[in-house]
């Protein structure tokens, strides 16, 4: 029989600081592997987790037996519900593509703006924002992804920019989920939470789609484009404000979507950007190249690894309100199917019902925490019909039957899918196991005590930890499950709002999923840059440092000199 354990933030030397620094040595190994040494994610993915093992073992002092089932816990997880997830989205979409569909959402789009730069913003910003605020967990950079592709991106021009635009969404995302769990965990109101979140990630949704627009055609792009893009992002920022503080955290991301988008559609209506035609020009030239160097293919089929290029013209000229429906249908069910699922209480209570609890055997009741108490994290609970990924199973279904797809042809596209994900299946799984591997041996927590201990100046720090969380669990609710009550506790000793640095958990949250490893790969893969995740990271990495620095200043600040932002 294996012995319990209970972790030990001081278990190198007696020494906090020292057993945070050798507690950081899975991290490192990723960003050295991924930035430096340019491995591919898979790779990096299952030497940080040999290194995460080897450091609970012989540092924390963590049995070798519940080392491994920690592992194999968090492997499953990153199965399913995670692949689950990123796979029948995926899907979803090669269903829309083989039945010839895809091409009239293209023209859809094309009639609100031809001009690839708004597009960024309206896909990935607007729409990705409402598929972050139903389904979360990487859906939303999977589907925007291919769609951004479709309207003339590079695969890593467009796995850029939906990555970043998903940040902005992230904290209220899957109808706050992230922001509830904090509230469960530290027993202060979610809705307050949400209040002071609210008054802190609507800064970044302002800035984000100046920078997307910036990612895409660079200071031209910025130049030509900057009256929409602010349009769009203080209609997102204001309405996540408000909807958060006076309306319904749970539905702030749907809301803030919808009047993001609405405000887009109409500032075009009185207003179009110059430069399209130069910016698809470079847009192509790009596409050319990347062919060339990284093997994605430059074809008419506009399948994930390829770039659709029909003329624009011979499309949107026999487009129709019911062509634009049928391309739209696909989309609107998925808002559908989830809006019910999420919000309409009745299905919502049956769905949750369905659910196994699974408390793994030979490590649930053997992790404790200082009290002596199990800890939760040990039971896992198996979604298999409320899980996102099942529901867009059963969208697919349906969109293959409405668009007459034979479902031999839509089941062998699901097996290609599978096949083509197995690289990332094996990614996914090994950095969820090392997240649960650093969480339950306790690597994760004596990091973040350590931070913690800086006194009244941890104001400006605490949005790190959030960041770091999410960096390595891929999940804004996963990071508050680890710092919440840390966040609570340190600020109740530096004589700081508990909530205020609860919420910064959160917001920091929001700006480490770009980096983590899982989003990473979810992007590549989605957009046929397999085994490329490092160049991705690389790209992105300092986008994610420069927001986490503004988060940073922005808290310290609410702390001290604007207080009077907060509730």
């Amino acid at each position: 029989m294996i012995a319990s354990y209970t972790p030990n933030t001081t278990a190198v030397g007696g020494s906090l600081w020292l057993t945070a620094l050798i507690a950081m040595l899975p991290l490192a190994t990723i960003f050295v592997t991924l930035g430096a040494l340019r491995w591919k994610a898979h790779k990096a993915g299952l030497a940080a987790l040999g290194v995460a093992i080897l450091v609970a073992i012989l540092a924390f002092r963590m049995p070798l037996g519940l080392a491994l089932l920690s592992a194999s816990e968090g492997a499953v997880f990153g199965l399913f519900p995670i692949t689950w997830i990123v796979l029948t989205a995926i899907w979803l979409y090669q269903v829309t593509v083989v039945s010839g569909r895809f091409e009239d959402l293209r023209a859809t789009f094309d009639l609100i703006s031809d001009d690839p730069r708004v597009q960024a913003i309206l896909i990935a910003f607007c729409f990705g924002g409402l598929m972050e605020a139903l389904a979360g967990f990487g859906a939303p950079v999977a589907i925007t992804g291919v769609m951004l592709m479709a309207v003339g991106f590079s695969a890593l021009r467009a796995a850029m920019i939906v990555l970043l635009a998903n940040t902005a969404p992230v904290a209220f995302g899957a109808i706050a989920i992230p922001i509830i769990t904090a509230g469960n965990l530290t027993g202060i109101d979610y809705h307050d939470i949400g209040a002071y979140v609210g008054r802190q990630t609507p800064i970044l949704a302002a800035v984000v789609p100046l920078l997307l627009v910036f990612l895409a055609d660079g200071r031209r792009g910025l130049r030509q484009t900057w009256p929409v893009a602010i349009v769009v992002g203080l209609a997102f920022g204001i309405a996540q404000f408000v909807s958060s503080n006076f309306i319904s955290v749970e539905l702030t991301d749907i809301i803030a979507s919808l009047v993001g988008l609405a405000a887009g559609v109409l500032m075009l209506q009185v207003w179009t950007p110059v430069g399209r035609d130069e910016a698809m020009s470079t847009l192509h030239e790009e596409r050319v190249t990347e062919s060339s160097r990284l093997g994605v293919a430059v074809s008419e089929s506009g399948e994930p690894g390829s770039v659709a290029t029909l003329p624009r013209t011979a499309v949107t000229q026999r487009i129709t309100s019911s062509t634009i429906a049928m391309a739209l249908f696909p989309y609107l069910l998925v808002i559908a199917v989830f809006s019910l699922a999420k919000l309409w209480t009745p299905l919502k209570t049956f769905l949750a019902a369905r659910d196994i609890k699974i408390h793994w055997p030979g490590l649930d009741g053997e992790i404790l925490n200082k009290a002596g108490k199990p800890v939760s994290s040990t039971v896992y609970t198996f979604q298999w019909l409320s899980s996102p990924g099942t529901l867009l199973l059963i969208c697919g279904i349906v969109v293959a039957l409405v668009y007459r797809v034979p479902l031999g042809r839509a089941a062998g596209e699901f097996g290609a899918t599978i096949a083509k994900m197995r690289f990332s299946m094996l990614t996914i799984a090994s950095v969820l196991a090392l997240a649960y591997v650093m969480n339950l041996s306790g690597q994760t927590i004596t990091i973040g005590s350590w931070i913690a201990g800086t006194g009244a100046a941890f104001a400006f720090l605490s949005p790190i930890l959030g960041w770091l969380g999410t960096a390595v669990t891929g999940s804004d609710t996963s990071a508050n499950a680890l710092f919440a009550t840390l966040q609570q506790t340190a600020a109740s000793k530096a004589g700081i709002d508990p909530t205020l640095l609860v919420a910064a958990n959160t917001a920091g949250g929001v700006v480490g999923k770009m980096i983590s490893p899982q989003n990473l790969t979810i992007a590549a893969t989605a957009v046929g840059l397999l085994g490329q995740e490092s160049l991705i990271f690389r790209r992105v990495v300092w986008w994610s440092i420069g927001l986490l620095a503004v988060l940073c200043l922005l808290v310290g600040l609410q702390s001290t000199l604007l207080s009077g932002m907060l509730p």
